[in-house]
Order: C-alpha cells, then structure tokens, then sequence
C-alpha cells in the first residue's frame, strides 16, 4: 500500500516545492510549499504553472512512476475553455489525432460541454463581448509539454483556461482550489507509507459540467 494525495492546484502555482528562478528583480512564484505541508513527498507528473486542477502526490517511488510513466498511457481528462464557438470538425480533429511540432498525437476523446460549475479563477480569463467562447471535456493519454493547449490551438481554437478534472480513477471531486485529500493505494511493489490526512480550507468544491 501507498499514500497518495489529491491536490486541486491553484492557477499560478509551480507543481514543485521551490522556485528555481534566480532572477532576485522577479517576483517569487508561488509553490506547492504554499498549500501543502508534507514533507518527502513530490508530484507524479506536472500541471502547467498556468493551468489548474488534479495533482497527483506521493512519497513512494514504484507508484510515482506508475503514475508518471508516459509508457503506462494513463488517461487524463481536462476541461478546457476555447476562444470561440468550437465546431464538431474540431472536435474529429482532436479525436483522430492532430499533428503537432513533435508529432501526430494519439487519438483523444474530445466533446463539447457546458461551462462547469467552478470557483472563480483570480486573475479572471478576460471577457470580450465580441469573442465567445466554448468548453470541451478533453481525455489524452499522453503528456508532452502544454500539449492539451497546442492541440486546441492547431485546430483553431486557443485555449482561455485548463483545469485537469481526471487522472485515471482520480477526480477532482470534492475538491476545492488549495485543497488535498489522501488515499490508500493497493499498489504491488509500493512501500507502505504512514497515512496522513490534511486539508486547506477553501470555498467553492468543483462540479460536474452540464454535457
């Protein structure tokens, strides 16, 4: 068994402990020291420092690769808002795969939501009367650099927000932004850990969006 915990991170939050900028003229970035105090446990696979959502954290090696491993191809589902109306030809693009600097992406599944009920992002995206926008749920099972962003954008639809809803059984669920819970995972080959259990209080818990 193994501790895992289920982190709703906060947008502008780098998905490690410290800030390795050594530009002292630049303001400190916020880390996940800020939210969380757990010591020797590190993230399975990164979230972007401008985007939001499930991190996942352990102090056990095996489950950390198991998590992370690229090769394991564990799903990850995203909710993604899009500037503009996104059209169903998008969509099959997304879902066929789309080429992108480093290659063909692997066939995603990708559908057009209504906007989920969720706290506010601080900064808000910026609102143009002129320019709608749109949400998709997006599942990949892939983790290349910002790949979700430049997939929407090589479709013709950049991306205004992301939030990572899912990483394969994990959700979001329950969780508020700065927020963790622990779980126990029966994980052969794993280390059993002490069990620990903690949590940030913060308002507004994530909802399913309306489909």
């Amino acid at each position: 068994m193994a501790d895992l915990f289920l982190f709703n991170k906060p947008f502008q939050v780098l998905s490690q402990f410290t800030d390795e900028r050594t530009d002292s003229s630049q303001p400190a970035r916020a880390t996940l020291a800020d939210w969380i105090n757990k010591p020797g446990i590190y993230p399975a696979g990164r979230l972007d420092y401008d985007s939001e959502g499930l991190l996942l954290l352990t102090s056990d090696g095996v489950l950390q690769h198991r998590i992370a491993n690229p090769a394991q191809k564990m799903q990850k589902t995203y909710w993604v808002q899009v500037e503009g109306e996104i059209t169903e030809d998008a969509l099959k693009r997304l879902r066929k795969g789309v080429e992108l600097k480093d290659g063909l992406t692997r066939p995603a599944q990708a559908t057009r939501i209504g906007e989920p009920d969720l706290w506010p992002r601080n900064p808000p995206v910026r609102y143009r009367e002129s320019v709608p926008t749109s949400w998709v749920e997006l599942t990949i099972s892939e983790g290349r650099n910002r790949q979700v962003r430049r997939m929407t954008a090589a479709v013709g639809f950049p991306t205004l927000r992301l939030i990572r809803y899912r990483i394969g059984n994990w959700t979001l669920d329950d969780l508020a932004p700065g927020q963790y819970r622990t779980e126990t995972v029966n994980l052969p080959g794993a280390r059993v850990n002490k069990p620990t259990q903690g949590r940030r209080k913060s308002p507004n818990p994530s909802r399913r969006p309306r489909k």
